[in-house]
């Protein structure tokens, strides 16, 4: 390029003449970052040139012992949230935020019913380290998890450091329950005597549905010492409820119609803690293997159920016992309302309580439980099917869970199980057994009546929460792109260092 030079005061200054550049002949260089995996395993041509050996490919990463302490802190983070019943997706993205938020930002994770696997990718240098958990058993705390979310919280945040992670952890995971058990057995025998109340009993027939189903837990507890398995426990919860409704009519205690809705309380009571919102989480966020080993868990621990009031009704005819005849599912009335709403609220806190949750978590449980309870007394008042109260119902439970628990402190799981278990179909499961068990040529209509029921309110309280997300992030970012329903977990994953 041709260069012009002037003085001016004794100074030289140079600039470069407007003239069109010199036309250099093109090489195309394509960037490795945008080649295809099978070239850079091809021998080096003129239009694809070799890979520098010394060029690092791929993100500088800790040591091994580092990333190693990462993954075992993520895990087990993880399993604290699947064995309170968290689905799939919200363990996967729980896992992938805690680890790019302490450095290992390229984490593949594997979620099934009963493990958990990380792969930590160190680029192209390093082997990936893989590490995995298994998650051996299943108990309802949520005051472990919610303290493990209030943590997950603090790490994503950058307010927490690995090591102080791991030992707030160790706390949690060995703390004892809050409260004693003896509590949590009162929970749910006044979960009992609340859906009762719902299902339009008297305070007698709540006062027996209490005394059962707290007896029920007792027994539970005890067989629990000799490891029975829980399909069996439930076999013996039904029994021993069915019969036990079948001695207070034998008695003459009642009149003849109330003491079943002491069986269908039980019923329902066997049934909560089930993760059939979990299964159906997983089911519709892509997670099928985790979804199918849910719902066998669910269909086998409601098989037992059902083997134990049939048992039951079948030895009560060949013992000739007197049967009552079933009451009949009505509509709601407007009367009826403030005792659907009571029972309602009732039953969800209870449920929590028995869970062990802490008072905040309890009483908006129990708001929950009040709204899905008047707004499905409503749709009853109106004449629509069970199913579709029951849809709605679920739907504004998990709407008000996902927009109000995050800013209440309480995580949307304890507000979403919590919130449609008054509205669990134990009625309608006794209806279809009895007809089963008892009736010659059995309807099974009933039965996949109740079915559906808990099948629209698990995806309900699913569709509620997918609706509240943009309301929780506000109503101006409408087109954000969802990751899926989070009923547990951080929401945005961010990055830092470790430390």
């Amino acid at each position: 390029m041709k260069i012009n030079e002037r003085t001016n005061g004794g100074r030289t200054s140079r600039w470069p003449l407007l003239e069109p550049p010199v036309q250099r002949p093109k090489v195309h260089t394509p960037s490795l970052l945008r080649r295809r995996p099978w070239h850079v395993l091809e021998a080096p041509t003129g239009e694809f040139p070799a890979v520098d050996a010394e060029e690092a490919m791929g993100p500088q990463l800790p040591d091994e012992a580092t990333v190693n302490f990462v993954l075992d802190l993520s895990l087990r983070l993880g399993e604290v949230q699947m064995a309170s019943g968290a689905g799939a997706s919200d363990v996967t993205a729980t896992i992938i935020a805690i680890a790019g938020a302490l450095g290992l930002p390229h984490c593949e994770v594997d979620v099934i019913f009963t493990s958990i696997t990380v792969t930590c990718h160190r680029g192209s240098e390093l082997s990936p380290i893989t590490a995995l958990r298994v998650v051996r058993s299943r108990s309802l705390d949520y005051t472990r998890l919610t303290e493990t979310e209030k943590l997950i919280r603090q790490i994503v945040r950058g307010n927490v450091g690995a090591e102080q992670a791991q030992t707030e952890l160790e706390r949690i995971t060995s703390a004892p329950h809050p409260y004693p058990r003896w509590t949590a057995t009162l929970a749910w025998g006044g979960l009992a005597a609340f859906i009762t109340i719902l299902l339009g009993g008297g305070f007698d027939v709540a006062l027996v549905a209490f005394v059962i189903s707290a007896a029920i837990d007792r027994l539970g507890r005890l067989l629990n010492r000799y490891s029975l398995p829980f399909f069996f426990q439930q076999v013996v919860g039904g029994l021993f409820a069915t019969l036990s409704a079948m001695a207070i009519v034998s008695s003459g205690m009642m009149t003849t119609d109330r003491p079943t809705l002491v069986v269908a309380a039980a019923v329902t009571v066997l049934l909560s803690g089930l993760s059939t919102v979990s299964a159906v989480q997983d089911a519709i966020t892509g997670y099928n293997v985790t979804a199918a080993g849910r719902t066998m868990e669910t269909a086998l621990m409601s098989a037992g159920l059902i083997a134990g009031v049939v048992l039951a009704l079948r030895i009560a005819v060949l013992l000739e016992l007197p049967l009552t005849p079933l009451p009949e599912i009505t509509g709601s009335t407007p009367q009826q309302l403030p005792l659907i709403v009571l029972g309602g609220a009732g039953a969800s806190a209870c449920f929590a309580l028995a869970s062990y949750a802490k008072l905040r978590a309890t009483l908006v449980a129990a708001a929950a439980g009040a709204i899905g309870a008047a707004v499905y007394g409503s749709l009853m008042v109106a004449q629509l099917d069970g199913v579709s109260s029951s849809a709605v119902a679920a739907t504004l439970v998990g709407f008000c869970g996902g927009v109000l628990a995050r800013r209440l402190g309480v995580t949307p799981l304890v507000v979403a199980v919590s919130g449609i278990t008054p509205l669990l179909p134990g009625l309608s499961t006794y209806r279809g057994l009895y007809q089963i068990g008892v009736e010659p040529g059995g309807n099974i209509s009933t039965l996949m009546t109740a079915v559906a029921i808990g099948l629209a309110l698990a995806a309900g309280v699913v569709l509620g929460e997918w609706l509240a997300q943009p309301v929780r992030t506000g109503l101006g970012r409408l087109e954000r792109r969802f990751a899926g329903p989070r009923m547990a977990g951080p929401l945005e994953p961010t990055e830092r260092s470790l430390e």
